[in-house]
């Protein structure tokens, strides 16, 4: 058996896999290929991968026999979503792809009361505050990628993140307030927040 596909952004899958629980709806945007949206397939109820790119919602079908995971092609910024109509809402490496501040808030808004947004996302570095971080990130990446390879994805890129990792934790203070927010090594950040019940 070959190894696991491994890059960046699955590394930190498990983050938001913990983050949902058992049972729930769950809406994976930015899902690309759909591995994360299948990796949750073992714990939701349901779970649907939404992502702009056509090519990319293709290979996720054609990939996927799980029966409570669907795919959808859309712009999550303007599906005309129902606001709260799922237990949890995760994504990676999507949000600079949205606009910070409009991603949090379209993202927030389709979370039930007491469902979880979890979010692994990128952030552009700032010089020379984060050199030692990103030197730290470097070698981390040299050692995975000699004992584990480098998986890439088909997904479109944008690059690089139009905010900095400190005015990602402004603007999600602001946004969703309350949030838990963690810098990580591997050139991410995580943001983990419980939408108050009614």
């Amino acid at each position: 058996m070959g190894r696991a596909r491994w890059n960046h952004n699955l590394h930190y899958h498990p983050l938001l896999i913990d983050a949902v629980s058992p049972g729930s709806r769950v809406l994976d945007v930015g899902c690309g290929e759909g591995m994360l949206t299948r990796e949750l397939s073992g714990r939701a109820g349901s779970v649907l991968g939404v992502d702009l790119d056509v090519a990319s919602i293709e290979l996720a079908r054609a990939s996927t026999s799980e029966a409570n995971v669907e795919f959808l092609c859309a712009d999550v910024l303007q599906h005309p979503f129902e606001p709260a109509s799922f237990d949890a809402v995760v994504s990676v490496a999507t949000l600079h792809h949205l606009g910070t501040e409009a991603g949090l808030l379209r993202l927030r808004e389709l979370v039930r009361p007491g469902g979880v947004l979890g979010i692994v996302g990128l952030a552009s570095s700032e010089w020379p505050r984060d050199l030692p971080r990103d030197i730290a990130a470097a070698i981390a990446t040299r050692i995975h990628r000699l004992t584990r390879g480098y998986w890439e994805h088909s997904a479109p890129k944008v690059w690089q993140a139009p905010d900095n990792y400190r005015e990602v934790r402004r603007i999600a203070r602001r946004c969703i307030p309350g949030a838990a927010y963690r810098r990580h090594l591997l050139w991410r950040f995580s943001l983990i927040w419980r939408k108050p019940s009614d």
